[in-house]
C-alpha cells in the first residue's frame, strides 16, 4: 500500500486537483482555531495533546477498518492521507510567483516571494545572485520537508506516521511565523527528522556529484547535533554546484540545479521503495 499511496498521492500533488480547503495545512488551521488556542498549547501537556490528537485519531481509524471488504477501507484510507500529507499549495504558489518576477527581471518581488517561500534570511541576501542562490537551496529543503520526509514516515509508519511528522511541521511553521512560543515543537520535530534528513541527503549524494557530497555529507552526519537543514541543504550544495552570474540580476540557474537534482532524488526514492515492495521488505 505504501508504493501505491505515494505513486497516487505524487500524481494528484502534481495536477494540482486538489482545492485550497482540502490543503492539510489548511485542515490543520481549522483544527487548531476549533479545538485548542494559541494560549492553551503555551503549556506542555496541551501542547503535546494537540501534536498526537491527529495521529492518534488516525490509529483508531486504521483499527476500526483493518480488514473491513478485504483491507478496501484501509487502503483508501491510506491513498487520502498520503494525498493530504503531500499538499503544499502555499509552496508551490511563491514558489511560481517568485519564478515569473525573475524573469521579468523585478528584482524587489523576487525578494518578497523569496520571504514566503520559506521564512528564513532572505532580506539578509547582499545581492541578487546570493538571493538566487538561497532559493536554491530553498528547493532542495521544501522538497525535503513536503516530499522525502513524508514519504519516508510514510513508508515506515505508515499514515499515521506521516500525519504525525506534517502536524508537528505545521506547529513549528506557525511558531515561526507567528512568532509564538510552543514548548516541545522544535525539540520533537529535530529527533523526528534526526534519521530521515540524514537519509533523504544521501539521496542527493548518490544523484548529483559524489566526491564533494559524500565528504560533506559524513561529516554533517556524525554530529548528533547537526540540525535537518544544515544536512540537506550543505549536502545538495555539494551535490549540484550552484552558479549565477552576477552582473545579471536574479538568476534561475540555481533554482533550476537544485529543481532538477530534487526530481532526481525523490525518482531514486520511488525505485528504491519500488524495489523493496518487489522484495516484500515494504507492504
Amino acid at each position: 500500500m505504501a508504493l501505491f499511496s505515494l505513486l497516487i498521492a505524487i500524481l494528484v500533488e502534481r495536477l494540482k486537483v486538489l482545492p485550497a480547503d482540502l490543503q492539510f495545512d489548511h485542515l490543520l488551521g481549522l483544527y487548531h482555531r476549533n479545538l485548542f488556542r494559541d494560549e492553551q498549547i503555551k503549556s506542555v501537556g496541551m501542547m503535546a495533546l494537540a501534536l498526537l490528537f491527529p495521529a492518534l485519531t488516525l490509529y483508531v481509524l486504521c483499527w476500526v477498518f483493518a480488514g473491513l471488504f478485504w483491507g478496501v477501507f484501509s487502503l483508501l484510507l491510506w491513498v487520502a492521507v498520503a494525498v493530504l500529507c503531500f499538499t503544499h499549495k502555499a509552496q508551490r504558489d511563491a514558489f511560481k510567483r517568485y519564478v515569473q518576477a525573475a524573469c521579468r527581471g523585478d528584482t524587489q518581488a523576487c525578494y518578497h516571494y523569496a520571504g514566503e517561500l520559506e521564512c528564513h534570511d532572505y532580506l539578509d541576501a547582499v545581492d541578487p545572485c546570493e538571493l538566487a542562490m538561497r532559493v536554491g537551496q530553498s528547493v532542495a529543503w521544501i522538497n525535503y520537508r513536503y516530499y522525502g520526509a513524508v514519504a519516508l514516515y510514510l513508508i515506515v509508519a505508515g499514515p499515521i506516521g506521516a500525519v504525525l511528522y506534517c502536524t508537528v511541521r505545521f506547529y513549528s511553521e506557525e511558531k515561526l511565523k507567528r512568532k509564538l512560543d510552543l514548548p516541545l515543537v522544535d525539540e520533537l520535530l529535530f529527533l523526528l527528522d534526526w534519521i530521515p534528513s540524514r537519509l533523504f541527503a544521501f539521496g542527493y549524494v548518490l544523484c548529483g556529484e559524489f566526491s564533494e557530497s559524500i565528504d560533506a555529507w559524513r561529516k554533517l552526519v556524525i554530529r548528533p547535533g547537526s540540525s535537518a537543514r544544515d544536512i540537506i541543504v550543505q549536502t545538495a550544495v555539494a551535490a549540484e554546484p550552484q552558479a549565477c552570474d552576477r552582473e545579471e540580476g536574479i538568476s534561475l540557474q540555481p533554482t533550476i540545479a537544485m529543481l532538477a537534482l530534487s526530481k532526481r532524488n525523490v525518482i531514486l526514492m520511488v525505485c528504491v521503495l519500488s524495489l523493496l515492495t518487489i522484495f516484500g521488505l515494504v507492504s
